[in-house]
């Protein structure tokens, strides 16, 4: 089962006794800040649980699988996510 935003938002609300429109414009701007920053090249990292960072990918030849041809992928960026220690330990 996924937790979704709504859900997220109504279970931070209750553990910290904030408003779940406090809550919400909080994680608002969390998501914003992390978009902006990794956009901009940076990396943002909260120690022991996650990272986010742009990672540059190469040119490369593909396979288109419904047909076998081989295409041409070109170079662009992507997120990279890594998880931090204690939220490891917590999956454990």
């Amino acid at each position: 089962m996924a937790l979704n935003k709504t859900e997220l938002v109504a279970k931070i609300a209750a553990e910290t006794g904030q408003s779940q429109a406090a809550v919400s414009s909080v994680l608002d701007g969390l998501f914003a800040a992390v978009s902006e920053t990794v956009a901009g090249g940076e990396k943002v990292s909260i120690p022991g649980w996650i990272s986010f960072e742009t990672a540059t990918t190469a040119a490369r030849t593909g396979r288109n699988p419904r047909t076998g041809e081989s295409i041409d992928i070109p170079a662009g960026k992507r997120v990279k996510v890594s998880v931090g220690s204690k939220l490891k330990a917590a999956v454990k």
